[in-house]
């Protein structure tokens, strides 16, 4: 691992790193936003949505005031594999900046989009052995695809990720246009590898302790066609699992959104990991 770029911020350290990659058999970069004192710390894993990387939620949220007087470390890995020889596709929704979080199982797709294996398994392994981060207090948020990412994650691993939020998430993926690309494309036809996927599929099948946070904008350009959080909403009340579904009037799927009601979010994982 080596460090790139480093900053003090708030009393803090937000910093930039590249390591290489067992699980997606190339270089990948990461941020991390260390609050001032000894630590351990708590983690809340951060996961971006559809073309971002770790610089759009550390440049453009503002995170990094309210996680200092929270004593939250924040790590925000980036999307997708990147670079030469991975395979890529000239659409914004698939391949580089499209992993979906999870592990590809068709060409040519497998050999690098391994992104699930690398957030749970890889990346926490260099985290927690080089940061002062406290392995047994993690938490995970996300926006759009990341917030698939984050409640999908916690789903299935919800004794490792204790807390979870999302901000504008995509949460029925194998019913909306950009999780049955991706899927078809990842994890070919087999719809129940799907569902192991899908927030609302997981949550209908078996619900966790923890409060899930959502926050949603009612100006979201793809709230009807991609978003859909009633689907989610109503397999939540199904299965009993507690849920708090902000509608948020005017917002719409920007950074101004989640700039708005990440003080909240951090608090909510706070909250919880801190209890």
């Amino acid at each position: 691992m080596k460090t790139i770029k480093s900053w003090r911020s708030f009393g803090g350290t937000l910093s930039v790193h590249e390591h290489d990659s067992e699980a997606c058999s190339c270089p990948m970069t990461f941020a991390v936003f260390t609050p001032p004192g000894e630590g351990p710390f708590p983690v809340l894993w951060y996961l971006s949505g559809l073309t971002c990387d770790w610089s759009n939620v550390m440049e453009k949220s503002g995170l990094q005031r309210m996680a200092s007087e929270l004593g939250l470390m924040v790590i925000a890995p980036d999307t997708s594999p990147r670079g030469p020889g991975v395979a890529d596709d000239e659409a914004y929704d698939l391949g580089q900046g499209a992993g979906f979080y999870l592990d590809a199982t068709q060409e040519p797709w497998a050999k690098h989009f391994r992104m699930e294996s690398y957030i749970t398994r890889e990346l926490p392994k260099l985290v927690f052995g080089n940061f002062p981060g406290d392995e047994s207090r993690q938490g995970v948020f996300g926006h759009s695809m990341g917030g698939h990412g984050a409640l999908t994650l916690h789903l299935k691993n919800p004794k490792t990720y204790r807390s979870v939020s999302a901000f504008s998430p995509i949460v029925a993926p194998a019913q909306v246009p950009w999780g049955e690309k991706a899927f078809t494309a990842y994890l070919g036809d087999d719809r129940d590898a799907w569902n192991r996927h899908d927030a609302a599929a997981l949550v209908q099948a078996k619900a966790t302790e923890a409060h899930i946070l959502i926050d949603q904008g009612t100006a979201d350009q793809f709230l009807e066609e991609q978003l859909r959080p009633e689907i989610f909403e109503a397999a939540c009340e199904a299965s009993g699992q507690a849920l708090t579904l902000r509608r948020q009037e005017g917002y719409d799927h920007s950074y101004y959104f989640i700039a708005s009601f990440m003080e909240d979010h951090l608090r909510h994982h706070a909250q919880a990991l801190k209890a």
